[in-house]
């Protein structure tokens, strides 16, 4: 199959570099010179535009921002618009459940099939071509696409038949993923203050049951002062956490843990627009007048 992706920023970039690593040929598109410069320097196909990407592509992987994002490049004069009947939109953007069901409802009669497929494993996973991936979508569809999957994850969940099951589901994640985050900025600001070295509470933490990838890796990044180029940035995880919150109220559940670890990255956001996730320790540090290094 011939593959595509549109968007080629830290997550994208790792999609493209690992189909191309596993022999396919990749047509890719970017709003950024940069990024499509550096694309093709590693063996893909630049496109002018998104359109031009699915008229050379069986299965497309749509990893933007947002659900407008994905709507304006995948409906209308996108994807839609160029690609054949019997190909397939993977969309592994994260974005609203409501906005993949209606992605779905506009494919309806293109003969192009839709498979909802965020994924998790951030950047060291995309690059890496270790993500896992929460797919919804029909039995024909994940087989045939399943080579191109397995190219670029180590996982592949299915969760559902529908539009909108992946991203309940990567919603669902998220929440627990934010959760996780906040309380280990706030562990390691309060081991600040107490005068812990950031080496001992990391493999005390490391090693007991509360270890996991997730906080090993926010620990990781905070001793060490890691707070921006990590491929992190601190507005994916807010937007995550937006979405799960505006699910969550839709639903009438009650998230008392993920909210308070939404209005802490929104602390993190806004003094630290241009930092990763790590920055919301930052906002705790300056309040406490104490900070953790290895």
């Amino acid at each position: 199959m011939r593959a595509g992706v549109i968007g080629l920023g830290d997550m994208g970039s790792g999609l493209a570099g690992n189909l191309i690593k596993a022999g396919f040929e990749v047509t890719g598109f970017d709003l950024s010179e940069k990024r499509m410069t550096a694309f093709a320097e590693i063996g893909g196909r630049p496109a002018d535009t998104a359109a031009a990407v699915g008229a050379n592509a069986d299965a497309v992987f749509v990893m933007v921002m947002n659900g407008d994002q994905a709507k304006a490049v995948i409906l209308g004069d996108g994807l839609a618009a160029t690609m054949p009947s019997g190909s397939f939109v993977i969309l592994s953007a994260t974005i609203k459940a409501c906005e993949a069901r209606d992605i779905g409802e506009g494919l309806k009669g293109t003969g192009i099939e839709l498979i909802d497929s965020p994924v998790s494993g951030g950047f060291p996973g995309a690059q890496s071509g270790t993500l896992t991936m929460m797919a919804a979508g029909s039995d024909e569809a994940l087989a045939a696409c399943r080579p191109l999957m397995q190219a670029v994850s180590k996982t592949i969940h299915r969760v559902g038949s529908e539009p909108g099951m992946g991203q309940t589901m990567k919603a669902c994640l998220q929440t627990l993923i934010g959760s996780i985050f906040t309380a280990t900025f706030e562990a390691s600001a309060l081991a600040a203050k107490a005068g812990i070295d950031g080496q001992s509470l990391y493999d005390v933490f490391s090693t007991s049951g509360a270890g996991c990838g997730v906080a090993n890796t926010a620990l990781e990044n905070i001793i060490d002062r890691n707070f921006a180029g990590t491929g992190s940035h601190i507005a994916t995880m807010y937007k995550d956490l937006t979405i799960a919150l505006d699910l969550a109220r839709d639903l009438g559940v009650p998230l008392f843990t993920a909210a308070t670890a939404m209005q802490l990255f929104q602390a993190g956001k806004t003094k630290y627009p241009d930092g990763d996730n790590w920055v919301v320790t930052q906002v705790i540090e300056d309040i406490v007048g104490a900070g953790l290094a290895r």
